[in-house]
């Protein structure tokens, strides 16, 4: 029966009571009304709009939890799902409403996989050519300077080296850039030797990462980049936002599965909403299955947990 047919069956029902009430019963109106008629006709009026009430707060409860899961609801948390409960309309509503989600939490993941496929694409292209252009003619700067610098004159000689070390420091941010843009180190030696390089890489000034990671068969390539992407928006958070000085990074086995946790010592994720950062390593771990947890570590500080099933439930 449809919600509209409960819902006028209902307040039939009350009044037909009401009529069967006034029918068979002594209680009469006479005109003047008398004030004990008056009492009569005001409680029957409250107890029918009471038991409407009841009944009708019965019948659609569950509609306010529907209205509670639309309102809280995070595609970047998939998973959760109503209980089908109530009569037909109702039940109809929710099921349908679970089926959304399942259509929408589908097209979020597809449509994140093309945007973060995009993005790791214009990463190894502006990567490619901070590397090979912009790389290659600051090499030819530096090579130009030194070769001014050994025919000038002593004065002039050490300022053209200084721009020369100005130059050659600038190189090296360049590398770095583009090493960040696009880990070769991921596809030439494999995750483990990227995430100790990762590590080495932010252990500098006064941060301290520690590492232990495992080595396991191959995750395949889009894991492997999720992992290494995750654990770079981690130790970067670190280095800019946390106040840290030492950062724990793990690659362990989880079930059939693998687990990077990556634990400091700084102040903590605290109240603040989570920024693009976060939400993109949710929208990554979306992408092969895996489960991203993050909050406050034992002791202080921030604790994030990227556990991927194995890679045969991830494809």
């Amino acid at each position: 029966m449809s919600l509209f047919w409960r819902i006028f069956l209902l307040n039939a029902a009350v009044l037909v009571v009401a009529m069967v009430v006034l029918i068979l019963t002594p209680l009469t109106v006479s005109a003047p009304v008398l004030l004990p008629e008056v009492l009569i006709l005001t409680g029957g009026l409250v107890a029918m709009l009471v038991a409407n009430a009841v009944l009708l707060r019965v019948g659609l409860r569950p509609l306010d939890r529907l209205t509670r899961a639309m309102t809280t609801i995070d595609l970047l948390r998939p998973g959760r799902r109503l209980t089908v409960t109530g009569e037909a309309g109702i039940a109809d509503l929710i099921r349908t409403f679970n089926t959304m989600l399942d259509r929408l939490e589908a097209e979020r993941a597809a449509s994140t996989g093309r945007a973060l496929s995009a993005q790791e694409a214009e990463r190894q292209r502006i990567a490619r050519e901070l590397h090979d252009e912009i790389g290659q003619t600051l090499t030819a700067v530096l090579l130009e300077l030194k070769s001014v610098a050994d025919h000038a004159p002593p004065p002039v000689s050490e300022r053209l080296h200084q721009v020369q070390e100005t130059t050659r420091n600038g190189l090296d941010e360049i590398r770095r850039i583009a090493r960040r843009l696009r880990p070769g180190v991921l596809e030439e030696l494999g995750l483990t030797s990227a995430l100790k390089a990762l590590a080495a890489e932010f252990s500098t000034g006064g941060l301290t990462v520690q590492h232990s990671i495992q080595r396991h068969a191959d995750l395949g390539r889009d894991v492997e980049l999720v992992l290494y992407r995750v654990a770079q928006e981690c130790l970067t958070n670190t280095a800019r936002h946390a106040g840290a000085r030492h950062v724990d990074l793990r690659l362990t086995g989880w079930g059939t599965g693998v687990e990077l946790c990556i634990r400091d010592d700084g102040r903590g994720p605290g109240d603040a909403p989570e920024g693009a950062g976060i939400r993109g390593m949710r929208e990554r771990a979306l992408l092969i299955g895996a489960d991203l947890a993050l909050g406050p570590a034992v002791g202080g500080g921030t604790e994030v947990r990227l556990r991927v099933p194995a890679p045969a439930e991830s494809e």
